[in-house]
């Protein structure tokens, strides 16, 4: 039987949403214009008045948010509240130029940590489960999203951060652990690691598995049930709109149910900033309905997906979003062919591969280059050269029919791609470095 932190507002009629939606946004765009200078020059750049906004159907007027615009306006300029009644900032953990810095009042905090709730109850979670956190703590917004979570629910908290994988394992054994929180590629770690000290997936008492942070695919999806011998769900959140819990997988894991309570989202062309019907895939767009330190109004995530409003096996009534099917900006266009990295790992584990690559791209005598190093699982690697060029050979005709292109693969041994605890690197461009 489904289970729900807020059935009343989880299950409501569409009707029901639309109307609590249309009273956030009238306030929160009023709040904004009147308290966040920048984008109340926007707005009077675009002709746009807050009495323009009567309802979530005027939400197209608004001028868009991008990256560039928080770098623009660090640290304090979208800051919509007094800095004293702020009690947290956070922090996006990216590494190139400003970092984005995102404040909380402790209403803010309250919100995020009941749609972390949310998360952990669609995935199965009570007030009897063990919640080991492995999200990196600090700045960055995993761990302390689910911790709060945790909490609301009731759930005993392993606050165990990420890393440390030998602890991990220790606790998540003694302590009888049974919803995981990581990212999926440290969740594929250790299930890894568990086998390699000859435990089974039955041996431990884990059910559930709530994964986010990076992308990655039904395929990654699939092993990590195996290896683990859980249900895996998907989270999605971005620092910049307060953190995981944005949206969340259900019983159904047919794509994540957006908080539409506290966020409304859009999927508009990226090229044109047209909005695009339901159904339709392009760039999704969050605003934040009553966030109050840093509220963020039509913000381009930069991820491409597609809402539905299909009726829902769990009952709940709000939208879904897909996984992101890839970024707009960090997709790949190699020789005019765009390639997105989710594609890859794809082939890679319906070839019976492992999730541990590394892709590298060049331009070589004013031509793109790309290779791919895969790393073998113990009982694929082999002494004989013949053998694994023919392997070689046999994935890079499987890659050129997914991705339209031919990589150069190179098949390398187990251990030997580094593994991450955080976020995963997956992709080395070595083109800017010549451009």
């Amino acid at each position: 039987m489904e289970r729900y932190y807020r059935p009343e507002i989880e299950t409501a009629p569409r009707e029901e949403i639309l109307k609590i939606q249309n009273e956030k946004i009238v306030k929160q765009v009023r709040h904004v214009y009147d308290n966040v200078e920048y984008y109340r020059k926007l707005m009077d750049e675009k002709g746009v008045k807050p009495e323009d906004i009567k309802g979530v159907e005027d939400i197209h007027k608004l001028p868009f948010l991008k990256k560039d615009d928080l770098r623009e306006c660090y640290p304090y300029g979208l800051l919509a509240v007094d800095l004293k009644d702020c009690v947290r900032i956070q922090s996006t953990s990216g590494t190139t130029g400003k970092r984005v810095v995102a404040f909380y009042t402790q209403h803010d905090i309250d919100l995020w940590e009941e749609c972390c709730a949310r998360a952990i109850v669609a995935a199965g979670g009570t007030n009897e489960d063990v919640v080991q956190v492995c999200y990196g703590y600090g700045l960055f917004t995993g761990g302390a999203g689910l911790h709060g979570g945790a909490h609301k629910v009731g759930a005993l908290t392993l606050p165990m951060s990420s890393g440390n994988t030998e602890r991990q394992i220790q606790f998540m054994m003694d302590l009888n652990s049974t919803i995981l929180c990581c990212t999926p590629s440290y969740a594929a770690f250790i299930a890894e690691s568990l086998k390699e000290r000859g435990y089974k997936p039955e041996d431990n008492k884990l059910k559930a598995g709530i994964f986010g942070a990076e992308p990655w695919t039904e395929e990654m999806r699939k092993s990590i049930e195996e290896g683990l011998g859980i249900k895996a769900y998907d989270i999605y959140g971005l620092t910049e709109t307060s953190g995981p819990g944005v949206a969340f997988e259900c019983s159904e894991q047919k794509g994540m149910h957006i908080n539409e309570d506290h966020f409304y989202a859009e999927i508009i062309d990226p090229d044109t900033g047209e909005v695009l019907p339901e159904g339709e895939k392009g760039e999704l767009v969050f605003t934040a309905l009553d966030k109050e330190a840093f509220p963020l109004l039509r913000y381009r995530t930069r991820d491409i997906c597609i809402l539905t409003r299909g009726k829902c096996s769990c009952g709940r009534t709000h939208v879904k979003m897909c996984k992101p099917m890839g970024r707009s900006d960090d997709m790949l266009i190699i020789r005019g062919v765009n390639v997105f990295p989710s594609q890859i790992e794809t082939v890679l584990l319906n070839e019976g591969y492992t999730p541990n690559y590394m892709i590298y791209v060049d331009r070589k005598n004013n031509t793109d280059t790309l290779d791919i190093d895969v790393e073998l699982s113990p009982d694929k690697f082999s002494d004989n050269i013949a053998e694994m060029q023919e392997m070689e050979k046999k994935l890079a005709a499987a890659m050129r029919t997914m991705l339209g292109i031919g990589p150069k693969i190179h098949l390398v041994a187990p251990k030997t791609i580094q593994r991450s605890e955080g976020k995963a690197v997956r992709v080395i461009d070595n083109r800017k470095l010549h451009d």
